[in-house]
């Protein structure tokens, strides 16, 4: 076969799988893998892991403590026998083993405290993976925006090459019939120069938005990303403007918002902190009890034999069993002053919970009032995308008769790339802001698992 129809053969078979294998991401699916793959998110997750086994630990600690241990002397010189307690001369060896076991009775209620804290917690720690996701996903979609708007500039830059492209053509064929001086050609090529160059610059932009997308889902083995765009550029939508109530939306987003639950929680769980703490002022009732015995060399029967090892085990053998109260009375002030310091960590987390509130409110305040400009400025910037185009084709029909100079003729092209800029910005903006405030609204913008 002709190495030249292979070679030919080859690059077709590779163009159809790269075609094939190119996908089309949807938000859903940016959003999707972005938390199946970011970094930071799973910091947090084991942040939650480690909460999770704190609670299982504190519920663990109601169980009583077992400690067994033995130990192996071998004594020289002059000793004391732990037999009787007469003094030796010689070298002998002991061999000691115990078990004792100890279980709080009352302390306080201060266990019982530890758990319900370290739950909410836990619980708390979850709140926040969640929030993370929420800010994820949010920085994800600005991301998928951001490529929306930098592709709608290109094709709006690329239109505008056109027009160029078409009056320098207009222009040379002119120039060649003796109907323009040849200054005319050289401000038509600048002009479509200045077209190329801005289509160049916002290709550039729009890798750079795209490689912001792959950065935040944490996107590898991919140079670049391609997504399912919809065009926001519309000169003829027209938005109606809605009465938005932000204390209803305030109020639904207060009661599923994770930053706001998580501080909640927190808030709670220092309050329990502080019970334990009080508990420490109470007195304590702990119950013990053991079990020991123990081989020495020194134990003899009456025949001078040393006592065998079984028997010394079983002869030898004690147990004890006890209750002991400790009542605190005194440590230099130091229980009345951790649980003064917990009082104003109570106070804290209870301001920062209030602080989130807070936040929230003003924020909902904001996008409220946002996307109500949004909403007027959008129909305004169609209406001056009309007016500008409707301008730039009369300026063009006066260009090609020779009634402007190409001086004017670019103005008002740049004036309608212009208008057709901001109407592309606004309408993206005022599609965010619409989404994020049905997120707070508590309408699923996110394909987000909300299981704990």
């Amino acid at each position: 076969m002709n190495s030249k129809y292979l070679y030919t053969i080859i690059l077709t078979l590779l163009t159809i799988n790269v075609g094939y294998s190119q996908q089309m991401w949807s938000l859903d699916d940016c959003v999707s893998y972005a938390l199946e793959h970011n970094l930071q998110l799973k910091d947090f997750e084991f942040n939650k892991d480690s909460g999770k086994e704190t609670y299982r630990q504190s519920v663990r600690n109601l169980l009583p403590t077992v400690d067994a241990s033995s130990n192996y002397f071998v004594r020289y010189g002059r000793s004391i026998d732990p037999n009787n307690n007469a003094i030796v001369f010689t070298d002998f060896f002991s061999n000691n083993y115990s078990v004792d076991a100890n279980l709080d009775l009352f302390r306080g209620f201060q266990k019982l405290n530890a758990i319900k804290a370290s739950k909410l917690i836990y619980k708390a720690t979850q709140e926040e993976v969640q929030q993370q996701k929420y800010l994820l996903a949010f920085r994800v979609m600005a991301a998928f925006y951001d490529i929306q708007f930098m592709e709608g500039l290109l094709q709006i830059s690329k239109e505008q090459v056109e027009v160029s492209q078409t009056n320098y053509n207009l222009v040379k064929r002119q120039v060649e019939l003796g109907q323009r001086a040849g200054a005319d050609l050289y401000e038509a090529e600048s002009a479509l120069l200045a077209d190329k160059l801005l289509v160049t610059q916002n290709e550039n932009t729009l890798k750079t938005a795209r490689l912001t997308l792959m950065q935040e889902m944490n996107l590898e083995g991919q140079s670049t990303i391609e997504i399912n765009s919809i065009s926001a550029y519309d000169p003829d939508q027209s938005n109606e403007a809605k009465v938005v109530d932000q204390d209803s939306i305030f109020t639904n987003a207060k009661g599923f918002i994770p930053i706001v639950k998580a501080q909640e929680l927190r808030a709670e769980a220092a309050r329990k902190q502080l019970a334990v703490e009080r508990g420490n002022l109470y007195p304590s009732l702990r119950l013990f009890a053991g079990y020991g015995t123990g081989y020495f060399e020194t134990n003899t029967n009456d025949d001078g034999s040393v006592i065998p090892f079984n028997t010394q085990i079983t002869d030898n053998a004690s147990q004890f069993v006890g209750v002991a109260l400790n009542i605190p009375i005194s440590n230099g002030w130091s229980g009345r002053s951790r649980v003064k310091q917990q009082k104003v960590e109570l106070m804290r987390a209870q301001n920062n919970y209030e602080v989130q509130k807070q936040e929230l409110f003003q924020l909902i305040q904001q996008l409220v009032q946002d996307g109500a400009a949004l909403t007027t400025e959008s129909d305004q910037s169609a209406q001056r995308v009309k007016s500008q185009e409707l301008s730039f084709k009369i300026a063009q029909k006066r260009y090609e008769k020779g009634l402007i100079n190409a001086i004017e003729l670019n103005q008002a092209k740049n004036l309608f790339a212009t208008a057709q800029n901001e109407n592309l910005q606004v309408n993206l903006r005022l599609k965010v802001n619409k989404s994020t405030l049905d997120f707070y609204n508590g309408l699923p913008v996110f394909n987000i698992d909300n299981t704990k």
